[in-house]
């Protein structure tokens, strides 16, 4: 925080959630574990999405949410996600 917030605590929501899209349904789990390893919180656990997908989130040790998803855009052999 800025000088002069030190004494302020942040909403536990941030305002804004990153996302972290998956090539492969299973993948979704393993970025999971991988990011509560690394020091995050698992806020919801990887389940099927009412989209379609399969998706779960992690907050950062910085309280920002990441969603962890599959299924949600196609991704290129590049890592392009391709929008419709």
């Amino acid at each position: 925080m800025g000088p002069g917030f030190a004494d302020q605590q942040r909403s536990r929501f941030p305002g804004i959630t990153l996302a972290h899209n998956c090539r492969e349904r299973h993948e979704v789990d393993e970025v999971v574990a991988a990011a509560e390893t690394a020091g995050g919180t698992v806020v919801k656990a990887p389940a099927e999405a009412f989209w379609g997908g399969y998706s779960g989130f992690v907050a950062d040790p910085d309280g920002y949410l990441w969603e962890i998803a599959w299924g949600a855009f196609p991704i290129a052999d590049d890592g392009q996600l391709t929008l419709g």
